[in-house]
């Protein structure tokens, strides 16, 4: 499997949904609190739209992350620190490195929707490419890969293309403009109604968690970044 053309025809898909227009329809809006002072718009916004590629949703959620493009990109990049600020993965492990910008990554995620939606594990193709105008492409998309065939303990999940677009706010490029596209088949025998139900409130949290994330991320000290990924190497 030619992981790098999938990875870069990602890439390239991720880029089409942050400049489409069309079609799309507010499901939910969030205020947010910042710790700082912030003058501009407070809030999440998660809007849908029919995905061409499965029986679904397209959901984008859209906001500002007080940091710089290229701080909350490697932040949300790093995979040694996904779990620590992603409350909705149980694990997130690194199974394969293919470059330092694309490697594979085996997740399990916990049950959401009160319960009625089950863990899923997925295998997915994450890399990034930085754009013009110091946009940067984090994108992920599930593939095969020989050793981690689905058990029974999960239900393999699918995500199609999806991830994040990262971009300096025009007011402000200290901050960024956060733009995350989900597109998952949740497989199994969950109703579509009950998985449309609860994305919206689950993504506006996501979002959240990452502002949270990168913000107790920024307190960290040198020292202790450096133990972060010290002990992610040694359990590799």
């Amino acid at each position: 499997m030619d992981y790098k053309t999938i990875a870069q025809q990602t890439a390239e898909e991720l880029l089409a949904y942050s400049q489409d227009i069309s079609g799309w329809q507010v499901v939910k809006i969030s205020l947010i609190y910042f710790w700082i002072l912030f003058p501009f718009e407070k809030k999440v916004t998660v809007s849908s739209k029919t995905s061409r590629l499965f029986l679904g949703n397209l959901y984008r959620i859209e906001g500002i992350i007080p940091e710089s493009t290229a701080k909350l990109s490697d932040f949300l990049y790093q995979p040694e620190n996904r779990v620590t600020w992603d409350k909705s993965l149980k694990r997130y492990n690194v199974i394969h490195k293919i470059d330092s910008d694309t490697f594979i990554c085996h997740t399990i995620t916990h049950s959401f929707a009160m319960g009625s939606i089950s863990s899923r594990d997925f295998i997915d193709l994450v890399h990034i490419k930085h754009h013009e105008g110091n946009m940067d492409i984090i994108c992920t998309s599930s593939v095969d890969f020989p050793g981690y065939p689905p058990t029974s303990h999960y239900v393999r999940g699918y995500n199609h293309p999806s991830g994040y677009v990262c971009s300096p706010l025009k007011e402000n490029p200290a901050y960024s403009k956060l733009m995350v596209f989900v597109q998952t088949e949740m497989k199994g025998k969950v109703p579509l109604s009950i998985i449309e139900k609860s994305m919206p409130s689950n993504l506006v949290s996501f979002f959240l968690n990452a502002k949270d994330g990168i913000k107790a991320y920024r307190s960290l000290s040198p020292r202790e970044h450096l133990n972060g990924h010290s002990s992610a190497h040694k359990k590799k």
